[in-house]
């Protein structure tokens, strides 16, 4: 009988150690997946040079990260590089996703579902995932603009998809201050998510509490 106590002794203060440790980390989580996205957006600007200075659009077509709303209201992001110079990301400009090789872009039109929306990677929508509902960009570029660029260089442009009339590589839209993208989630116990692109460097990073 002591021997039995003892052992029921044991394993619940295991279980007591190991359960704080199952439960998820909905912010960690949501700041990995992010924040990975917009390395891999950084990464496809250092080794793919869309600079064209025969083409006065050109400069829409930098790599970026950025969100987009769904037909239920939810939100997704993207990785992609406006190829044409058109304005907008079309789904044979974006890229794979490396954990599954699905498209990291979504459909604005259709609801935020999971596998379901476009033939998208699972990973990108947010609010599914996280119970991220909004995303505010802070010294990104354009006010309301919710999306952030990368060139050869790796530095940091904002405000660029709708930038026209230059006829060479003149860099005009690079960022002058260091770029907060801050989450929301609907869980009213959790706390905002701040990620930083670091101005210049295009250093990206974000802090825990």
């Amino acid at each position: 009988m002591i021997e039995l106590v003892f052992v029921i002794l044991v394993v619940g203060l295991l279980a007591a150690l190991a359960i704080p440790r199952m439960e998820r980390d909905i912010r960690q989580e949501a700041a990995a997946n992010i924040v990975s996205a917009l390395r891999y957006a950084k990464h496809m600007a250092l080794v793919d040079d869309v600079s064209d200075p025969t083409d006065p659009n050109w400069q829409r077509g930098f790599w970026r990260f950025g969100f987009e709303g769904c037909s239920d209201n939810g939100l997704f992001y993207y990785v992609g590089s406006d190829k044409d110079f058109q304005g907008d990301i079309d789904g044979n400009e974006t890229v794979p996703d490396p954990a599954n090789g699905l498209p990291m872009m979504g459909d604005n039109s259709a609801p935020c579902e999971h596998q379901v929306n476009n033939g998208a990677s699972p990973n990108i929508f947010v609010s599914k995932l996280y119970g991220i509902v909004d995303a505010n960009f802070t010294n990104c570029g354009s006010s309301g603009a919710r999306y952030v660029g990368f060139d050869r260089l790796g530095r940091p442009h904002g405000g660029f998809a709708g930038n026209t009339g230059s006829s060479s590589p003149d860099y005009s839209t690079v960022l002058s201050n260091d770029c907060i993208i801050t989450l929301h989630f609907s869980d009213d116990n959790l706390e905002d998510l701040n990620i930083t692109i670091e101005k210049q460097t295009g250093r990206i990073h974000y802090q825990l509490d």
